[in-house]
């Protein structure tokens, strides 16, 4: 923060990234906006006091989480313009990314309002850099939906993305999520990161069927990152000509078994989407 900060003079928005875990990681930029500013608004007031507690920081604390942020910008962006210093943060990593901060910064922008962002830790570029995989292109999906159809669907929509892709998941979801992503991309390489920064920090390789299997049924412990490597050439470019998936398919339709599980079925041979195998399917049936 500038040493002339001065009440009567504009006053600003900080957004301020914090530590993932190890608090070794607050920037000596953070630690002085953080000290110097008016008042902090975070998602969860005893999440932030502990940071702060650590710091010997004492500033003064307002709640803004997802739940009442809409409701609190109004009276963040006039302590702002009344001239004052306010830093915004959230539980950990970077405001915005997969969290409400988005939402003040663009309103702040908006209102004209000067803001300044403190770089810090961020849990998805962190856990790419760790994943091992090409970081040439990447996609940040964040959370996937959570029920199961249009889960399978975003992945499958997912799947033409030229470049790793990288989740945010939640430990007891986690299991669940490894197994749907098997589904779609049984034979991309991925990676299970969890508990980044801290003690029990873990990189676990392999396929995404090796993955699923491997946590089918266990409890996960600790706020976890899944990346999936760029998918091959091979499966990017499809080696099945439209008339081997139609064959394909007419053999497919042979087995007794539902149209839904044998357009999964047909997906996983052909490495088409499981979409165009079910209508596919539907037509030859008709036909």
């Amino acid at each position: 923060m500038d040493d002339s900060k001065n009440k009567n003079s504009s006053g600003k928005l900080f957004i301020v990234g914090t530590p993932i875990g190890n608090l070794g990681d607050i920037t000596k930029r953070a630690e002085t906006v953080l000290s110097e500013a008016d008042c902090i608004y975070c998602e969860d007031t005893r999440v932030t006091r502990k940071l702060l507690s650590a710091l010997h920081i004492h500033t003064k604390l307002e709640r803004a989480d997802e739940n009442i942020l809409a409701h609190v910008i109004p009276s963040i962006l006039a302590n702002v313009a009344a001239g004052r210093f306010v830093a915004f943060v959230s539980d950990a990593g970077m405001p915005g990314i997969s969290d409400p901060g988005q939402k003040l910064v663009d309103a702040a922008l908006s209102a004209e309002v000067d803001v300044e962002t403190i770089p810090g830790p961020n849990a998805a570029i962190t856990a790419l850099v760790a994943s091992g995989f090409p970081t040439e292109h990447f996609f940040f999906e964040g959370f996937l939906p959570r029920k199961d159809s249009e889960k399978t669907a975003r992945l499958e929509e997912l799947a033409s993305i030229p470049g790793s892709l990288i989740f945010y998941e939640s430990p007891h979801r986690t299991p669940k999520t490894l197994q749907a992503i098997a589904e779609v991309f049984p034979k991309r390489s991925a990676a299970l990161v969890r508990e980044l920064t801290k003690i029990h920090e873990e990189v676990v390789r392999g396929t995404a069927e090796e993955l699923e299997k491997a946590y089918k049924g266990k409890e996960v412990k600790g706020e976890c990152v899944i990346v999936l490597a760029e998918a091959p050439v091979v499966e990017k470019r499809n080696s099945f000509t439209h008339e081997e998936v139609v064959e394909r398919a007419r053999e497919v339709l042979k087995q007794d078994a539902s149209i839904s599980s044998l357009a999964k079925k047909l997906s996983k041979e052909t490495g088409i989407s499981r979409n165009e195998a079910y209508v596919l399917l539907l037509q030859l049936q008709a036909s």
